[in-house]
């Protein structure tokens, strides 16, 4: 019987002695002729209720410490055989020692503490030690003994599980307080968290913004001022022949005004000019061949694949990609050919350009005086903002090679 909760605790302080003092009534009753014996069965039964007295009533908070109670049953035991020797029906009163064996022990030791209740019980109910050593008596009483034995049992196994299972769940209910106070806390410093992560997200987005403006710039604006520049030299050069320095010169008013409508569009945010109403690979094809003229050095552009549209995110940072790898073979291969190759995968798209130039040292990489070596990192930090690659290739007089791989997301 579970003494720890509710009716458990208030049935071990009151049905004992209410079985006490009815068996001791029945003594009263049916022995009243018997002065000695019943002399003897009120006497026991005062000290028995004493010893509930002094165990369960003045120190209730022994229930709960199972050493004190084994102290408290094994007085039991000693008590049930001389109550049995004074009147048989004190054996109302020995069936309720059942209610305090799961505080004493556990385990086994609680089953064969209920199985001694039921021995004295089976006495008390067959009527006495005296009855048991009539042979003819024998046989019933040990039927009897069995059934005391079996039910007693029984009963202290399904208090002992119900006990578990009581536990059990008074464990669930404190792990799951606990549990929710950690999920509260844990709440309240994702609140905090989600506070500093929304600052930091601005700031990140203030910076990220900035480094697309540089890239912009580079890519835009000091592109453009370079052909410029190149085409004015190139002008000055031809002073003495009118219709090259013409042409330079026409060439020069022609990047400026595209450098004028690519800065526009760029603060505008908009996509490049050539990808306004254009495929990729029909921008790129415009890239190339406005470059191949302008530095009259052979360019094509290979696509293989199947073509799709990507994000505009994507398809800018493929083309400005293109745009630079197309500015430093002009500021610095000195080639005589270059290829460009779109690839559509199934799930990457990669941009190659290859020139046949004079190449670099790829562990003592130049720096470009013109574009602050601004270049290549401006590649890479494009990329890297859409989870792309950039790899590149290179030797000395064996021309260079560098290749953008960006995830193929439509």
């Amino acid at each position: 019987m579970d003494t720890r909760h509710g009716f458990g605790r208030r049935a071990i302080r009151t049905l004992p002695y209410g079985a006490l003092a009815g068996s001791t009534v029945l003594m009263l009753i049916t022995d009243f002729a018997r002065v000695l014996p019943i002399a003897v069965g009120l006497g026991l039964a005062g000290a028995a209720a004493l010893w509930l007295f002094w165990f369960i009533t003045l120190h209730p908070q022994w229930i709960d410490r199972p050493a004190v109670m084994r102290v408290f049953l094994i007085g039991l035991y000693c008590f049930f055989p001389l109550l049995i020797l004074a009147s048989p029906l004190f054996a109302l009163f020995i069936w309720t020692g059942y209610m305090f064996v799961g505080t004493a022990w556990s385990g086994r030791r609680a089953l064969v503490g209920a199985a001694g209740v039921a021995v004295f019980s089976a006495i008390g109910q067959i009527g006495g030690f005296a009855v048991i050593a009539e042979p003819a008596v024998l046989p019933g009483f040990l039927v009897l003994l069995g059934f005391n034995i079996v039910i007693g049992v029984s009963m202290t196994r399904m208090a002992m599980r119900n006990d578990a299972e009581s536990e059990r769940r008074r464990q669930m209910v404190v792990e799951l307080g606990d549990a929710n106070a950690k999920l509260a806390a844990a709440l309240r410093e994702n609140a905090g968290l989600h506070a500093q992560l929304l600052a930091q997200a601005r700031e990140a987005g203030v910076l990220d913004e900035r480094q697309r403006l540089a890239g912009e710039i580079h890519d835009v604006l000091a592109q453009g001022l370079t052909g410029i520049v190149t085409q004015l030299e190139a002008a000055d050069a031809a002073e003495g022949r009118p219709a090259d320095h013409r042409r330079h010169l026409d060439q020069a008013k022609r990047l400026a005004r595209d450098g004028l409508t690519e800065a526009r569009r760029s603060v505008q945010a908009l996509r490049p000019q050539q990808l306004a109403a254009a495929a990729l690979p029909d921008a790129l094809t415009e890239v190339v061949d406005g470059w191949s003229a302008l530095n009259a050095v052979p360019a094509e552009l290979i696509t293989t694949g199947t073509v799709r549209p990507l994000t505009p995110e994507v398809e800018t940072t493929l083309l400005r990609a293109a745009q630079e790898a197309l500015a430093n073979v002009a500021r610095h291969a000195e080639a005589s050919r270059v290829a460009l190759t779109l690839s559509y995968m199934e799930d990457v798209v990669s941009l190659d350009v290859r020139d046949d130039g004079a190449g670099f040292d790829l562990s003592a990489p130049r720096v470009a005086s013109e574009s602050g070596g601004h270049g290549l990192a401006a590649m890479r930090e494009r990329l890297r903002r859409i989870a792309g690659t950039l790899e590149v290739e290179s030797e000395p007089g064996a021309g260079t090679a560098i290749s953008a791989c960006v995830r193929a997301a439509a």
